[in-house]
């Protein structure tokens, strides 16, 4: 299952120490202007060693777009987008070949396939998400010409929570600081306790926040495959993620109906709106017009470098301590992770939506 989407398809391959990583993407429409230079600059907003809250790795990330486009546009065959591997240590990895390191996935690899690739979590590894992030840009090409934008945000980082709701924040911000919260005063706090897990060579977990615009009513299919389901779906397969809310989420359920119901009006231009927007831009598993917006829980990062105890591959108990070059919170990656799935979803239900009736 390295494949995901219906009409918007796309397949991942490659492993984290391998030669490099990359994506097919499938049935994107002829004609999509496609500047390279933008996928370019997604993957540098996720890749490693941007600055000293992230991991070292050196990782350049270059895209080299193999097929699928010409003079500028996409051509309606398959994309195929490849990111080499460059500063791989896989020596920094030899002493997990046989242990089973706390909250990763060594045991249930070995379960699952009888062999594992410890080099830096193999094809578990979150570097596979670069790979998304660069389908994820195409998809963005596809959303701007029906006039959807996706933006995603850190909103927590442990107990430090911005509580501002998307509405009231200059999302413009975002990348105006390393951590990437629009919020400049929560963002000194995030970033002091990200500082804080570092020197005690521990890690930090938090949330993403996310909000789609401009989504067009009909989106989404009324059983298995409604928004929310499909966008949790893809955001719950993203390495170290916990949680996924949708709308007002757990905090609705404090609400008696009569406040959470979303009021309908018709606004000056005749559209169908809501009062509110407590459902998230989703009715019956359907978009309704207004924002869609979210929140993705984290984890801490699994990989500490300090002593834990865990059993090797015979199931005998041994002590271990990390090695290699990790983040101690993931968030300020994640965030355009977080955006690439949202981008992949709303492009494959956009197009799915208009076969839906002629």
């Amino acid at each position: 299952m390295n494949s995901f989407g219906t009409l918007f398809r796309i397949t991942t391959f490659g492993e984290s120490h391998g030669v490099g990583i990359g994506v097919i993407i499938d049935g994107c429409p002829a004609g999509v202007p496609l500047d390279v230079a933008e996928i370019q600059a997604a993957l540098d907003r996720r890749r490693p060693g941007q600055s000293d809250l992230t991991t070292p790795r050196k990782e350049a990330d270059t895209v080299l777009v193999q097929s699928g486009t010409f003079e500028g546009y996409t051509t309606g065959t398959p994309i195929s987008l490849f990111i080499a591997n460059a500063d791989q240590r896989s020596g920094d990895y030899s002493h997990i070949a046989h242990a089973y390191r706390p909250s990763h996935a060594d045991y249930t690899y070995d379960v699952k396939y009888g062999r594992r690739d410890y080099r830096g979590g193999g094809r578990s590894s979150a570097r596979e998400t670069a790979a998304r992030v660069a389908a994820g840009a195409v998809a963005a090409r596809v959303l701007a010409h029906f006039g959807v934008e996706v933006k995603a945000y850190v909103s927590a980082v442990g107990e430090v929570e911005l509580l501002e709701s998307y509405e009231n924040l200059d999302l413009t911000l975002i990348d105006s600081n390393a951590v990437r919260c629009p919020e400049p005063t929560a963002a000194a706090l995030m970033e002091e306790r990200i500082r804080a897990a570092q020197a005690a060579h521990d890690t930090v977990g938090g949330v993403i926040t996310g909000v789609a615009t401009g989504v067009p009513p009909g989106l989404g299919e009324p059983v298995f495959d409604k928004l929310p389901a499909v966008l949790g779906h893809a955001l719950l397969s993203i390495n170290a993620v916990k949680g996924f809310e949708f709308g007002s989420g757990f905090e609705g359920t404090k609400l008696p109906g009569s406040e959470h119901n979303d009021e309908f009006y018709t606004d000056e231009a005749g559209r169908v709106r809501t009062r509110t927007n407590h459902s998230g831009g989703s009715q019956g598993g359907i978009s309704n017009g207004q924002d869609v917006y979210f929140r993705v829980a984290f984890k801490p990062v699994a990989t500490l470098l300090q002593r834990q105890q865990t059993i090797n591959d015979k199931g005998e108990s041994i002590e271990l301590v990390g090695r290699g070059r990790h983040d101690a919170c993931v968030l300020p990656r994640a965030v355009p992770i977080v955006e690439a799935m949202t981008q992949l979803v709303l492009a494959d239900l956009l197009l799915r939506a208009r076969a839906n009736k002629l």
